[in-house]
């Protein structure tokens, strides 16, 4: 009888420790209508001041709220261009005073419509001062509804591919075509929407992000209770009155396909698209010819068509029914970049001017931003992670380029991963460092975009550590793949291979073994699509490039001697009729002491061999005879046999370019310059990957480079 006693004590003990170890997942949802009821109201979204009196689709808020038994935690997502941060803290303060949900614990972002009420004072836009104490209330109001509707639950995830609903707006300019800047300084090389004139431009100043992230929470039985979706698109414009955008338009889609009907007497469904990093993402893609873009598609047919992709991905969905919940948030002070002396005062004579107006010029509204950054010199921001069984969710408080969100995606500790932007504050833009090398709109300091250079690393950092706290577990470390394409090049040997695969430079990593890293110089995007995914990545994984602008990747190799091959990928980005020499692929440093000019490899232009590859050796230009075209992927083969020279083009077996080099023009010294002459002549304006030095001649049939067509 004492036996049998002990083993029910045992199995009751167990029975509690495992009711202790599996959560209880539960989550409500809820809708509340923010549409403003005191007309006109001011609209954020534009350079100078507008205000709007009409109504084309309700404003909302959507809210979710999750529980396991230890944690709750309130997610609202907003119809609103962008909110600031004191506003938000006092949204949550609010909140948390009708809720169990503590600040800390809730995420509160923007859709980033640009047809909604202004809620924050932005360039020529003053919120509107009727509106933000409404919108707070409404926050407040959803988040408390969401938390009534708690329920049992369970959690699931998927992810699309969308990649036609998604694309650069930022494109690089020709060096020959930079824009003027609102302070009157020609240092634009990057800015929206310069992709739409060819002539003008290289390429997209980084890559896209074309996933569509799904959430969804059903009841056990499997009703449905929300979906939080996530895409990087920026908005779509052209609305005529107040509207919640495309975002709306999904969020209901989501509703009349997923429960067109409903359930009697349960709360309804609630459909949410939440905003992805997007500050240089538009949904127009400037590479396709503009005779074959639909260039008036309609708002209804770009949400329908993202639904069907989204709803496609929803009934693969697996669930979770013991998912536990975690969220930390930090705090941190980032500095604004101020003006100078110069600019200062150039800013207040206008600012001057304008009196007790609102500014009405572009070059009224950054006179005033230089002002208003001036009085305030720094901000604080917040950085949030949170996780949702084997889930995560990441923050950033600013339009954020879909390079940072891969950077979060590629190296959270959960592959599982979503990064909703403009969370918890409206922070402006924050370009990756190399980025503000480059110009445009997005770099010009202002409320918009005026956080300090290194703003994007550090917010960076101060994610992924969040996200490794909220796993306990660290950060997966991102390294490509590596396909047949790869296994080639290792095969034969080099003694440096240089995939051009990172994030961020300076450093390019030497994936040989030999640990002979080159070096990239300022002016490079990184991170673009590269050659071959098929050949040089596994499964579906996209092989990645730098792109070159003004920039040109250095390395030293020891001593190469007489004999030597260099393979590389190159994609041209000039207009062949643009200079003389469209621009160097490959330069061997030179010896003036000696009076040799080395060995140099590049692209002719104008009227010197345009579009065909040009070998010079300090005296003489020979050329080949393959018409190279612009924006297309191209492989070449290198080979230096004693006085022998052969170039090979995209795997012929033929040499593109066969000649001789005399002995007093061969150098001693072993730098190595690619994407550009060792003189600084002519720098390459496009991508290069999967650069391999070979202290030794290659055959193309070593490297197994197919033919390219």
């Amino acid at each position: 009888m004492r036996l049998f006693a002990i083993v029910l004590a045992c199995l009751f003990m167990i029975g509690i420790s495992s009711g202790e170890a599996v959560a209880q997942l539960r989550a409500g949802a809820a809708v509340i209508d923010a549409t403003p009821i005191q007309f006109p109201v001011f609209v954020n979204g534009g350079m100078t001041s507008r205000s709007l009196d009409v109504v084309k689709t309700k404003i909302n808020v959507r809210a979710i709220v999750l529980d396991d038994g230890k944690s709750r935690i309130g997610i609202a997502v907003v119809d609103s261009c962008m909110m600031p941060r004191p506003f938000l803290d006092e949204a949550k303060q609010l909140a948390s005073q009708r809720t169990a949900i503590r600040p800390d614990r809730m995420l509160i972002s923007a859709t980033h419509t640009h047809s909604a009420p202004a809620s924050m004072s932005c360039l020529g836009t003053d919120a509107d001062p009727t509106y933000v104490p409404y919108l707070r209330e409404k926050i407040a109001e959803a988040l408390a509804a969401a938390e009534a509707n708690l329920e049992p639950a369970r959690v699931g995830w998927a992810v699309a591919h969308a990649p036609e609903f998604t694309a650069l707006r930022r494109w690089i300019r020709r060096p020959d075509r930079l824009a003027v800047d609102p302070f009157g300084n020609p240092t634009v090389r990057a800015n929206m929407h310069a992709g739409a004139n060819w002539d003008d431009v290289t390429g997209e100043s980084g890559p896209e992000d074309p996933d569509l992230s799904l959430i969804s929470f059903q009841a056990p039985g499997g009703r449905p209770i929300a979906v939080l979706a996530n895409f990087s698109m920026h908005y779509f414009s052209g609305e005529q009155g107040l509207s919640a955008d495309y975002f709306g338009l999904f969020s209901e889609g989501l509703k009349a396909r997923i429960a067109p009907n409903g359930d009697t007497g349960q709360a309804p469904f609630v459909g949410i698209m939440s905003h992805g990093c997007s500050g240089d993402i538009w949904r127009r893609d400037y590479r396709i010819p503009a005779e074959a873009r639909d260039e008036a598609p309609t708002i209804e047919g770009y949400a329908s068509g993202l639904l069907d992709i989204a709803l496609k991905a929803y009934e693969s969905i697996t669930y979770d029914e013991s998912a536990d919940l975690a969220m930390a948030e930090t705090r941190m002070e980032l500095k604004y970049r101020v003006p100078d002396k110069q600019r200062l005062e150039w800013a207040q004579r206008i600012v001057d001017g304008i009196g007790e107006r609102l500014p009405m010029t572009g070059e009224e509204v950054y006179a005033r931003e230089q002002i208003i950054l001036h009085e305030r010199q720094a901000t604080e921001i917040v950085v949030q992670a949170l996780r949702i069984g084997d889930i995560a969710i990441a923050t950033t408080p600013n339009e954020t380029y879909a390079l940072t969100g891969l950077k979060l995606k590629l190296q959270s500790p959960l592959p599982r991963t979503m990064v909703i932007e403009l969370a918890n504050g409206g922070d402006g833009y924050i370009p990756p460092p190399e980025q503000h090398l480059l110009g445009g709109y997005n770099t010009w300091a202002a409320r918009s975009a005026g956080l300090e250079v290194q703003a994007e690393p550090k917010i960076v950092a101060a994610s992924l550590q969040l996200l490794e706290g909220v796993a306990g577990r660290p950060r997966r470390q991102f390294k490509q793949s590596q396909g047949a394409g790869v296994a080639a090049i290792l095969a034969a040997k080099p003694v440096a291979y240089w995939r051009l695969d990172e994030f961020a430079g300076p450093d390019a990593n030497d994936s040989s073994g030999h640990d002979r890293h080159a070096r990239y110089e300022p002016g490079v995007a990184y991170f673009l699509s590269g050659p071959r995914s098929d050949r040089f990545c596994a499964g579906s994984e996209e092989n990645r490039a730098a792109h070159l602008a003004g920039g040109r990747l250095r390395a030293r190799i020891g001593k190469l001697g007489d004999t030597y091959s260099i393979s590389m990928w190159f994609w041209n980005g000039m207009p062949i009729d643009a200079r003389s020499i469209t621009g160097w692929l490959f330069s061997r440093g030179h010896d003036l002491s000696r009076g040799a000019d080395g060995e140099h490899l590049g692209l002719g232009g104008g009227e010197n061999h345009p579009g065909q590859l040009v070998f010079h050796d300090g005296n003489n230009i020979v050329a080949g005879s393959t018409q190279i075209g612009r924006w297309t992927w191209n492989h070449l083969l290198f080979i230096l046999d004693g006085e022998q020279v052969r170039i090979h083009l995209n795997g012929d077996a033929a040499p593109e370019i066969e000649t001789t080099i005399s002995a007093n023009n061969r150098v001693s010294i072993d730098e190595l310059f690619f994407g550009g002459h060792c003189s600084g002549a002519a720098s390459w304006e496009g991508r290069l990957d999967e650069v391999a030095v070979f202290d030794r001649t290659v055959s193309v049939a070593e490297l197994n480079v197919s033919p390219v067509e």
